[in-house]
């Protein structure tokens, strides 16, 4: 019941503030967010890479109001590409990106969005690697998979994220399930409205079985977004049972959850990418990531009653 509290809250400027504010709050955040910057990072990105996991990169900030803003998301990913040039780890490391982030809701968002996304997808293509464009709230879905299948007529690699808690999932899943495509499955993490997506977890859980079962089944490359255990078991089993090896697919998990996990689905022979953000526009990937889980929620209270 928590989490569509938290979710509203992150859209709060109240409570940004509030929590911003909280001397604890930087702490628990380094949990889930281990740096500022570039360079922040780049020791991160060494010590997962040496123990035999791949990355997805994310530069946290979604609140555009500018395109100025948007540009300077841009160049943010291309200073990330040159990192990686220079760390010569392309191949392990893609990014993820939010469209919302490269100005989607300006006026004239979608162009401008394809515009600025566009230099990051072909740098990344320049050095080996890929971007995965993360899904956001039902309202910007349309134009993000039209950009997806813009970029994909260029850079094929390109993938996408769908979110098993929308009804209209079902149907993406079997579209995307295309040769060549690259489709990360996650629940969701935004607030939705009955009308459109699943509210009980059950639910949710139930269409996230039956998509990745198409994904499984399909031409494409299913990336499996999930902490939970059982997905995760069922996960292997339909790629089993669908005849694909193990670098067919792969698991994705969160940085800071889990962190054993990832370690032994790699120790397994599985691909195992972590999905780590950096920056300083924190504030909307923490909340969600405190909404997602109540293990995260009590993380958080705990950590702020024992400063307290």
């Amino acid at each position: 019941m928590l989490g569509p509290v938290i979710l509203a809250a992150s859209r709060s400027d109240r409570m940004r503030r509030l929590i911003s504010a909280a001397p604890v709050t930087r702490q628990v955040v380094d949990r889930f967010i281990p740096g500022e910057t570039v360079d922040d990072i780049v020791p991160v990105i060494k010590d997962l890479t040496a123990e035999g996991l791949e990355l997805t990169m994310d530069v946290v900030g979604e609140d555009i109001t500018t395109p100025e803003q948007a540009t300077a998301a841009r160049d943010a990913y291309l200073r990330l590409v040159e990192r990686l040039k220079e760390l010569e780890l392309g191949p392990r490391v893609e990014m993820s990106v939010k469209l919302s982030m490269f100005g989607q809701s300006l006026p004239g968002g979608h162009e401008l969005a394809l515009a600025n996304v566009r230099p990051v997808v072909e740098a990344a293509a320049a050095i080996g690697t890929t971007v995965t464009l993360d899904a956001e709230d039902h309202t910007t879905l349309d134009s993000m998979f039209a950009i997806h299948e813009e970029l994909r007529k260029d850079f094929p690699q390109t993938g996408c994220v769908i979110q098993a808690y929308l009804f209209r999932t079902e149907a993406d899943a079997r579209r995307l399930a295309a040769s060549g495509s690259r489709v990360r499955l996650v629940k969701g993490a935004y607030k939705e409205p009955a009308e459109v997506a699943y509210q009980q977890k059950h639910e949710i859980d139930k269409a996230y079985v039956r998509i990745l079962k198409t994904l499984m089944e399909g031409e494409g490359y299913p990336m499996v977004g999930s902490h939970d255990p059982r997905l995760i078991s069922i996960a292997q089993d339909l790629a089993h049972k669908a005849g694909r090896k193990l670098d067919e697919y792969e698991f994705q998990m969160l940085y800071g959850i889990r962190g054993d996990e990832h370690l032994r689905l790699a120790a397994e022979g599985h691909r195992m990418r972590v999905y780590t953000a950096y920056g300083t526009d924190w504030y909307g990937y923490f909340m969600r990531r405190l909404a997602e889980k109540p293990a995260n929620l009590r993380f958080f209270v705990r950590s702020m009653i024992s400063k307290g």
